[in-house]
């Protein structure tokens, strides 16, 4: 390993402890350490959340969709998309369970009987998210041990010791690489890949339902399934990017991670990002087009009122910066490229911000009118949450195969010797 990567987890342990400091004291404490009020009922914490889960979906959508499209250059990144979506989701998680104010009651969000015949409210937003996260979680983490078996197998034979050998034969789950093998797995991760499409649609439209479905102005919208669904998509890539660029070149990928597979990435984050961009349009229009005074006052307010910042800041994020990935020079030059997607991950969080607080800022009653402001413990833990999940990234890049070798090796001229005779 570089002497880059013991720092990168010596800073990502740092921030990870710093989260944990904050959780263990919003937990005994209570959700009062927080700078929610009243009004601004959800704020950093289930901002925070719909941006994890954001996180994640580019992972899926490189591992499954692209796969059922028989795009080539996914196989590149595709392993450690995937481990990106595994573990932006268990960073989301954390959120939804601490906003409950009571964590150690979050078994009985489980839909089983339990001893006060007690079952859960399916009619709340934070179970339909509870069945989100878990089933997303669970076939995401089953994709993505499907495709690491044969390396792990290529692992066992070459380790030197018999304690990884050990390990890495367990996991390897018995693979010899036959062909009866090679056909149940290749059957077995298109199976996989066909489940795992529509998680990608409905995971986040979802998600948008704990909006969609209130009766709040700003929030009460049909456009924000796929809305939440296009702008996941564009901050999961523009994440994959900035995780892998500097892979990249620590780690000497150049040769498989190519420029071209980085340009097509590049070209979806601009599709996606005109997209967002369009459903912004598409906000103002409609809260015009209703008649709505409420909707119309909502909208004039984010972009003027106290919030005006985190609007614009959204707006040139997310709908100006993108537009440079028009220019090749922009999408070949990888400091650039890595500007840009934090740009990109920055206005998607503040995307976010200005749906939940600057909506639950201003409601229908000026009387309940307030402004949010975020505690240090708000701050501490999302810090947290990126010091785990980077912490979890360079421990997957150190112990597990972060290229798909096998699928790599399909895509090779090699594999394929005798196709054109």
């Amino acid at each position: 390993m570089p002497k880059a990567w013991f720092i990168a987890l010596g800073v990502a342990l740092v921030l990870a402890s710093i989260g944990a400091y904050c959780i263990y004291h919003v937990v005994m404490t209570g959700i009062g350490a927080w700078g929610n009020n009243n009004s601004v009922g959800w704020a950093w914490d289930i901002t925070n959340f719909v941006w994890w889960i954001g996180i994640g979906h580019a992972g899926t959508l490189i591992s499954a969709i692209l796969y059922l499209m028989r795009q080539q250059w996914r196989t590149s990144i595709n392993r450690a998309a995937e481990a990106m979506t595994i573990f932006a989701v268990m960073c989301a998680g954390i959120f939804p369970i601490i906003h409950t104010g009571r964590p150690w009651l979050a078994w009985w969000m489980i839909p089983h009987p339990n001893d006060m015949q007690m079952w859960p409210q399916f009619r709340s937003p934070l179970m339909w998210d509870v069945f989100a996260i878990s089933t997303y979680a669970t076939t995401s983490i089953l994709f993505w041990y499907m495709g690491l078996v044969p390396d792990l197998a290529t692992f066992r034979d070459r380790s030197k010791t018999k304690l990884k050998q050990a390990i890495y034969g367990v996991l390897a789950l018995g693979w010899r690489g036959s062909a009866r093998q090679w056909h149940r797995y290749e059957r077995a991760y298109l199976i996989l890949a066909a489940l795992s499409t529509p998680l990608v649609l409905s995971v986040h439209s979802v998600v948008s339902f704990d909006f969609a479905t209130s009766l709040n102005p700003g929030w009460h919208t049909t456009i924000f399934p796929p809305y939440f669904v296009a702008g996941a998509i564009f901050s999961g890539f523009a994440m994959v990017m900035t995780l892998m660029i500097p892979a990249r070149y620590l780690f000497g990928l150049k040769h498989i991670i190519k420029a071209e597979h980085i340009e097509a990435m590049c070209k979806v984050t601009l599709a996606t990002g005109m997209m967002v961009g369009f459903a912004y349009s598409v906000e103002f229009f409609i809260a015009w087009y209703s008649g709505s005074e409420y909707e119309q006052f909502t909208f004039i307010n984010r972009s003027t009122g106290p919030f005006w910042w985190s609007w614009l800041s959204m707006v040139t994020c997310n709908v100006i910066v993108p537009q440079f990935f028009w220019f090749k020079k922009c999408r070949t030059n990888p400091w650039i490229i890595i500007v840009l997607c934090l740009l990109i991950n920055v206005g998607m969080w503040f995307e976010r911000f200005v749906i939940i607080a600057t909506s639950l800022s201003r409601q229908f009653l000026p009387s309940s009118w307030s402004y949010y402001w975020p505690t240090k413990y708000d701050v501490g833990v999302f810090i947290g949450t990126m010091g785990l999940f980077l912490t979890l990234f360079l421990l997957f890049i150190r112990f597990l195969p972060a290229v798909a070798i096998s699928e790599v090796k399909n895509t090779l001229p090699e594999a394929h010797a005798g196709k054109d005779h």
